[in-house]
């Protein structure tokens, strides 16, 4: 089932989405990977979900990709002796450590991290940013705050903290525990939530231990400020716009996205736009127009996937959602100036044998008429190498691991093929012809291009390209070489 459009599509599965016949719906109307957020649901409800999913991609011969996103840690306040309370604007607030119930002049906040980071002027921003405080006195016990932007405040609301780097890791002991559940699992990438330093990657690799590859959400300022060291130690970002435009001004943050979609189409790592993209969807069976422009817009910049959030997990109209995104993908990927976009954003900075290899396969595409370029390989780097040439022919993923396979389906363009593992370039070539025939990709009369790294299964190898005729790599299958 070959999609007709290089951007990928994530759709969270949730209380809308459980049932297998709306998960196969997903999936035939558009959807690549699959999110599983571990904010929500048992671990068996996690499990049931996940074994659906593996059954789909049996029946459809397809990989399909499985992301586990970790919930991290929540900052709450507590609860309210007499309900929701009315903070008014320019009065006083206070937060502490007290376990008694808050009323209009207080509220415990448990969190004694945030009272050592938090100094006389840092900000508190309280149900997505709904209201807003500045600290006037604090010390390690509570903190006295002037009311900025007043607002109802009720049990349990999420707070935010800006401007300040809280000394809290990224993984909770729930996130160890469920990170341990979905690897043992099998899934292929981990989204880590409240990302603010390089370490809380290194940390979740760790625990990873190769078993899934990691995305650092990118929905704190800190985050943002140290995005070079974050993408060095990360396999993929995400842009998590909702807690982003919390945290800073929301102007902001087209800026920011585009920043960042370039940085990891240099490095050569997936990146993927969330939030509110086709928000309204939850509750309407159409988009509005400026939600169908933002979608559009992330196609532009090259992102490799954009995600439903709420609107396939508990819309009203999950499947609608998916086949709406597909549609906007398709249609801008027809449009001739996306295709000048992703000519125009290729990087200039090729070190290495494999980036001159997969370069000179783009160009080769351009310049001769061939139907695909074919990649061999076995972790993924060659393929990934490929993708971010952003060639105007499909690219042709092939490997023998089909934990590779799953896991590429995540990346922009990508046709992804479990194979036959072979020991020689010319079987290499033989299996890639096979594959662009039977996907529909190339007929018997076309050529395609073929990249592989010589000796096969050794990481960062590519080194050996060439133009076969699909035809008579397919009468000579099997002769020796």
């Amino acid at each position: 089932m070959r999609r007709r459009r290089n951007v990928k599509i994530v759709a969270t599965l949730g209380p809308a989405s459980s049932e297998r016949s709306v998960i196969r719906s997903l999936f035939e109307a558009g959807a690549d990977v699959f999110r599983l957020n571990m904010s929500h649901g048992s671990h068996e409800d996690i499990a049931e979900r996940h074994r659906i999913i593996r059954e789909i991609e049996h029946e459809v011969g397809r990989p399909i990709c499985i992301l586990a996103d970790l919930q991290g840690p929540k900052l709450r306040v507590g609860a309210f002796a007499d309900g929701p309370q009315d903070l008014v604007t320019g009065g006083a607030f206070r937060l502490d450590l007290s376990d008694a119930p808050g009323d209009a002049a207080r509220v415990q906040l448990p969190h004694p991290e945030i009272f050592a980071a938090i100094q006389p002027g840092s900000q508190l921003l309280v149900n997505d940013g709904a209201i807003r405080l500045r600290v006037t006195r604090c010390d390690a016990d509570s903190a006295d705050c002037e009311i900025l932007v007043g607002g109802m405040i009720s049990d349990r609301k999420g707070v935010n903290v800006p401007d300040v780097v809280l000394p809290i890791p990224a993984l909770t002991e729930k996130d160890r525990r469920d990170l341990e559940f979905v690897c043992k699992l099998g899934v292929e990438w981990l989204a880590l939530s409240f990302v603010q330093r390089p370490e809380d990657v290194i940390e979740g690799k760790a625990l990873a231990a190769g078993r899934a590859a990691i995305i650092a959400k990118i929905e704190k300022p800190a985050a943002v400020a140290a995005i070079d060291a974050i993408l060095a130690e990360a396999d993929g970002i995400m842009v998590a716009r909702g807690d982003l435009g919390v945290e800073m001004p929301i102007t902001k943050v087209p800026p920011i996205q585009r920043r960042l979609l370039q940085l990891c189409h240099d490095a050569g790592k997936p990146v993927i736009v969330a939030t509110q993209m086709l928000e309204s969807m939850i509750s309407a069976p159409v988009p509005t127009r400026a939600e169908v422009s933002d979608v559009a817009t992330a196609i532009y910049h090259g992102a490799d996937a954009v995600m439903l959030s709420a609107e396939s997990a508990a819309g009203k109209f999950p499947v609608e959602a998916v086949a709406t995104m597909n549609a906007i993908a398709e249609e801008v990927e027809a449009d001739p100036y996306w295709r000048e976009r992703m000519d125009a954003s290729r990087t200039k900075a090729r070190t290495r044998v494999s980036d001159a290899i997969t370069a000179a396969a783009r160009e080769v595409a351009e310049t001769t008429k061939v139907a695909a370029i074919c990649c061999f390989t076995h972790h993924g780097n060659t393929a990934m190498l490929t993708a971010r040439e952003r060639p105007a022919v499909p690219i042709i993923a092939l490997t023998p691991f089909l934990s590779t396979a799953r896991r590429l389906s995540l990346c922009w363009g990508l046709h992804c093929i479990h194979t036959h593992e072979v020991e020689r370039f010319k079987l290499a070539v033989v299996s890639a012809a096979r594959a662009a025939l039977q996907s529909g990709i190339a007929t018997e009369d076309d050529r395609i291009v073929v990249i592989a790294g010589i000796p096969f299964n050794t990481p960062g190898s590519t080194n050996i390209l060439r133009v076969a005729p699909v035809r008579e790599k397919l009468i000579f299958e099997g002769e020796p070489e």
